[in-house]
C-alpha cells in the first residue's frame, strides 16, 4: 500500500489578491490541507516526518517532528527522530523508541499482528514501527541489555523474515558474543544463500569456536578471506577502522569489511585464541 502525498502546490494567478480582499485560492488549499491532516492526521505527520528528513539543520528537523507528533501521537518516525537528534543521555533515546513503538502498534492495530505476519516492511504502513523498533533494540543492547535486545531482533525477522533490514547481521553478531553457538548457527542456515562477509566470517569463527583449529575451520577462515581479503587486518588492528561508517558497502570491498568488523569485533574478541589463530593461518 502506497502512502498518499499531499497535493502539490498550486500555481500563483496572474496577479496578488488587493488589500484587504480574501484570496479564496490560497484559503481554498489551506483548507483543503486542514481537512486532509483532520482526515487523516497519521499520513499528515508522516508527510511532515518526510520533509524533517530532508531538512539541513538539527533545529528544523526537531522543529517538524514536534509538529508531526502534534498532528498525530501515533507517528512512529516523529520519535525516532527525536530519540536521535535530542536524546541527552541513553536512558532517553530508549524511553523515546518505546514511545515510538508504543504508538506504531497502535497504529497499525492488532490485526496487522495477526493478519500481515511475515510481510512486514512491504506493507509501507508497518515501516516506521519496524524502524523505531530497530532503534530500540540497537539502544537496548549498548546500554547492556542484551536478552531484550536479542528477543526484539528475532521478533522483528519473524514478522518479516526476508530482513530488509538487515536485522539477521545484528542478530548473528549479537548471538555470538553472547556465546549461543546452536542459535547461531541455526540463523547461519536460514540465511544460507546470504554471501556477505558477515555470513562467511561468522562461519568461520563459529567453526573456530566448536571444533578449534582443524582442516574444517581454516577452509571456512580461508572461504571467508577469499570472500572479503580486508576484514583480517581490521579485525586484527593492522589496518585502522575509519571514524566513520560508509554509508553504502560493496560486496568484497573495505567498505564491507568496515561496517562487518565494526559490529562483529566484540564477538571476535570475546571467543580466546580467534584472533592469534586469524594471525597464525596468514
Amino acid at each position: 500500500m502506497a502512502k498518499s502525498r499531499s497535493p502539490g502546490r498550486a500555481r500563483a494567478g496572474p496577479k496578488s489578491a488587493p488589500s484587504g480582499v480574501i484570496d479564496l485560492g490560497a484559503t481554498g488549499i489551506l483548507m483543503h490541507q486542514l481537512g486532509a491532516a483532520q482526515a487523516d492526521p497519521l499520513s499528515a505527520a508522516q508527510e511532515i516526518i518526510y520533509d524533517a528528513w530532508g531538512a539541513a539543520h538539527s533545529r528544523k528537523r526537531i522543529a517538524l517532528a514536534k509538529r508531526a507528533l502534534k498532528i498525530s501521537p501515533l507517528c512512529a518516525d516523529a520519535y525516532l527522530l527525536l530519540a536521535q537528534e535530542t536524546a541527552r543521555n541513553l536512558n532517553e533515546t530508549i524511553d523515546y523508541y518505546r514511545q515510538g513503538v508504543a504508538a506504531g502498534e497502535k497504529a497499525l492495530g492488532k490485526s496487522c499482528f495477526r493478519d500481515d505476519v511475515g510481510h512486514f516492511w512491504g506493507i509501507l504502513e508497518t515501516r516506521p514501527y519496524m524502524r523505531v523498533r530497530q532503534g530500540l533494540a540497537q539502544a537496548l543492547w549498548e546500554k547492556g541489555l542484551h536478552e531484550d535486545a536479542v528477543a526484539h531482533y528475532r521478533d522483528m525477522l519473524r514478522l518479516n523474515p526476508d530482513d530488509n533490514q538487515g536485522i539477521r547481521y545484528l542478530l548473528l553478531d549479537g548471538l555470538l558474543f553472547l556465546g549461543r553457538d546452536d542459535e547461531a548457527a541455526d540463523l547461519i542456515k536460514t540465511y544460507q544463500q546470504d554471501g556477505s562477509a558477515a555470513w562467511s566470517w561468522s562461519r568461520a569463527l563459529l567453526a573456530f569456536r566448536r571444533i578449534g583449529d582443524c582442516a574444517e575451520s581454516r577452509n571456512a577462515l580461508a572461504r571467508a578471506r577469499t570472500g572479503n581479503r580486508h576484514v583480517a587486518p581490521l579485525l586484527l588492528g593492522d589496518s585502522k577502522m575509519p571514524r566513520r561508517l560508509p554509508d553504502y558497502i560493496s560486496w568484497g570491498g573495505k567498505d564491507e569489511a568496515v561496517a562487518y568488523v565494526q559490529g562483529a569485533a566484540p564477538a571476535w574478541v570475546a571467543a580466546t585464541g580467534a584472533l592469534n589463530w586469524i594471525r597464525a593461518q596468514q
